[in-house]
């Protein structure tokens, strides 16, 4: 059977069926098995018209005389009372049960009330002349109408259901997982795809829709990665020819021609680190990473550069934090913020950086004293190849893709970069997950191994 409809059909039906005989045949067994049921409305009619035509003809002899054969055929005790409530067998006083009664009959739907450990039902004579009780033993509290077979009913059915229902979502759930990890960049995650219904039809189409994807995304990666290896070669032996070219005289023309090489050069070194960025999950390296501590070594690394620029790198306030990654990954991505920070800020102007831990993440700020971006831009900055101010990015070298590549980075780490204008300058916030196993804020060694 294929069709996932008439499965579910199918087994509702079953459970339906198994549900009614079970239930019938139940009852048929105890009907016979059990003396001590609740009496029927019809049959304490019959007992209590009986049990007052033996008093008012019989007196008490024979009123003792029914209520015993009645005993013996039910197992249950029965009194008849008269309007006050005196026992007609007994002389005892009923006056309690009548009460009772009474204010149980008010209800829209009355109960049996208890009675030492028995359930009492009770019922008037047509005049209100006699009152008549049955009192069946209690022998399960409140719950007197639940028969232990019917226990035993519940669970099958309850199995039953508990199996269609993991027999459901069972491929459901891998279906779940795999498109999890494929959204997160695993792409050789497939769903198990056996059955023969519309699920494991559902799973077969996810599988060939990402089997075109990740041959459509890595013949796209390795186009880029052969145009990128295969442009240095033609851009090293341009620059060797602009040399051999210029000799000992200054010729304007030909540093106009080395300075777009160098261009291109940088723009393939970050093209291939995009490609890297958005290479396979399975194929990175992920480690603990002291982020306080590559917090220190970038703002080494970035220092010349600062120098360079005439601005000052300030670490201040990096509060002890391990974060799970790729640490080449992070490197990159702070350091091309760090970076354009320095390329944008004014000299003699500090370039800010720090982090902070909260609920869970450590926030690293890098903030500079420039321009600032425009507000309407500041949701395009960390796109590919965009640039605010193409004249000023052109004088400065940069092609548009650090920023990107820096949210790229981030992102893989499930992390979030945003940035806003601080008035002067511009502020930009990473935010990344901190580890479960996080231990920074009482280690002394060094977490952090520097990549080779």
């Amino acid at each position: 059977m294929r069709s996932l409809f008439a499965k579910i059909l199918l087994w509702f039906l079953a459970t339906t069926i198994i549900t009614i005989a079970a239930v019938a045949l139940s009852t048929a067994i105890s009907s016979t098995s059990e003396r001590q049921q609740p009496p029927p409305p019809v049959m304490m009619r019959i007992q209590s018209r009986e049990a007052r035509w033996a008093y008012e003809n019989g007196g008490k002899p024979a009123l003792a005389a029914t209520v015993q054969r009645f005993k013996q055929v039910t197992g249950n005790d029965f009194i008849l009372a008269d309007h006050n409530g005196r026992d007609l067998l007994t002389g005892e006083d009923r006056s309690g049960l009548v009460k009772e009664a009474e204010e149980m009959r008010r209800l829209p739907f009355p109960f049996p009330f208890t009675l030492r450990n028995r359930l009492v039902f009770a019922r008037p004579s047509p005049d209100h002349q006699y009152w008549y009780f049955t009192l069946v033993p209690n022998r399960r509290g409140i719950f007197w109408f639940i028969q232990p077979h019917h226990l035993w009913i519940l669970g099958v059915v309850v199995l039953l259901c508990y199996a269609l229902a993991y027999y459901l979502t069972s491929p459901v759930r891998a279906l779940q997982r795999a498109v999890d990890r494929f959204g997160k960049g695993d792409l050789t995650a497939r769903a198990p795809a056996k059955r023969k219904d519309e699920l494991g039809e559902l799973a077969r189409t996810f599988n060939r829709m990402a089997d075109r994807i990740q041959t459509l995304l890595t013949a796209e990666r390795r186009l880029l990665m052969d145009i990128s290896h295969e442009l240095r070669s033609p851009l090293a032996r341009l620059g060797v020819a602009i040399e051999l070219a210029r000799g000992r005289e200054a010729r304007p023309e030909l540093d106009r021609i080395q300075k777009e090489a160098e261009r291109l050069n940088e723009l393939v070194d970050e093209l291939i680190e995009v490609t890297r960025a958005e290479g396979d999950p399975a194929q990175r390296r992920t480690e603990r990473i002291r982020l306080d501590e590559l917090l220190l070594e970038i703002v080494d690394d970035c220092q010349i550069e600062a120098d360079a620029h005439g601005c000052a790198l300030k670490l201040e306030g990096a509060e002890p934090a391990i974060v799970h990654g790729d640490a080449e990954l992070l490197r990159r991505a702070v350091e091309n913020v760090v970076r354009n920070a320095i390329r944008y800020a004014p000299s003699a102007t500090p370039v800010e950086i720090g982090a902070k831990r909260t609920d869970g993440l450590v926030r690293i700020s890098i903030r500079d004293y420039g321009p600032g971006v425009p507000d309407e831009a500041l949701p395009l900055l960390f796109e590919a190849f965009y640039r605010v101010d193409s004249d000023r990015n052109r004088k400065s070298g940069g092609v548009g893709l650090g920023l990107s590549i820096a949210r790229r980075a981030v992102e893989i780490h499930h992390g979030k970069i945003t940035a806003s204008n601080a008035h002067p300058g511009l502020l930009v916030w990473i935010d990344l997950p901190v580890a479960a196993d996080d231990g920074a804020r009482g280690e002394s060694e060094r977490v952090l191994s520097r990549p080779a």
